[in-house]
């Protein structure tokens, strides 16, 4: 399978960005796909953070299976706060809100102490695609970022006031190297990689190859397939869907893209690709 590799420009300038406006920060708050945490995690994250508190907020709930539910509980076992939260769900605001004035609350009080009215300030960051500006126009109460259901919806830093915060939301920002395919292919699944760069083809089989071993069901309700080769499951889609061409030939790329389609709106019902050993590999667990 050819590697996935996606760095342009605007990706390094945005890393450069995040670094020179993270010290205008006092807390951070890093979105992951829930359905994909581990691989929707950006490493270089730890070290720029440094000392400074972070909550790993585990987005798009309503979309993923109890594994994401027990990986948040895994990151909080081992110290680092976490949450696990879909925004579109009605007490999404409540929620987060607690959540960041907990995580924030020694920096608030020594602000109080001063008499300081400067607002704790978050930086809101996360791969492409994770539903970080979302999460701040549900803080802010209204839209006040740029939404896309696609990659690289943001372009540039904007300041959102919310109440006692201020959020700083960014451009998604990749790892600039991916090195372990299997969470490449991953965030590819669930588009947080530009589908433009991407074979459709290689991504549709290594999926059906990955929804056979953990959710068989899953591909049986939607498509009656009962396993078999990638290929083969292909197939028997294109039949299922009615995705044919001209002397019954298979249309593999409209039956791709409704894969992709159905995994990425729910239809194939609830995931998760990541395991406690993948988060251990881009540093989120210790243990």
């Amino acid at each position: 399978m050819k590697n996935i590799q996606w760095y342009p420009g605007h990706m390094a300038k945005a890393m450069r960005l995040m670094e020179e406006n993270l010290k205008l920060c006092d807390a951070l708050v890093c979105v992951l796909d829930a359905r994909a945490p581990a691989s929707s995690y950006n490493p270089n994250l730890t070290r720029l953070a440094g000392a400074k508190p972070v909550l790993y907020l585990l987005n798009k709930s309503d979309l993923a299976s109890s594994a994401a539910g027990e990986l948040c509980a895994r990151l909080v076992r081992d110290n680092k706060p976490a949450l696990l939260l879909s925004a579109s769900s009605g007490n999404a605001s409540r929620l987060l809100k607690s959540a960041m004035e907990s995580l924030a609350s020694e920096k608030a009080k020594r602000l109080a102490e001063k008499g300081s009215k400067k607002p704790v300030r978050f930086l809101i960051t996360g791969v492409p695609n994770t539903g970080k500006s979302t999460i701040i126009n549900v803080l802010a109460g209204g839209k006040k970022a740029q939404v896309g259901d696609k990659a690289g919806v943001t372009k540039t830093k904007q300041w959102v006031r919310c109440g006692s915060f201020e959020l700083m939301d960014t451009p998604g920002v990749m790892p600039p190297s991916l090195t372990n395919q299997t969470l490449a292919r991953r965030l590819a699944y669930l588009g947080c990689i530009n589908d433009e760069i991407l074979s459709f083809d290689e991504i549709a089989l290594a999926l059906l190859s990955d929804l056979a071993q953990k959710y068989p069901e899953s591909l049986q309700a939607r498509y009656g397939i009962e396993g078999g080769e990638p290929l083969e499951m292909l197939e028997k889609l294109c039949l299922a869907r009615g995705f044919l061409l001209k002397g019954k030939e298979y249309d593999f790329e409209r039956a791709e893209r409704a894969l992709l389609d159905d995994l990425r709106k729910g239809r194939l019902g609830k995931v998760c690709f990541d395991g406690a050993d993948d988060l251990k590999e881009v540093g989120l667990l210790s243990s």
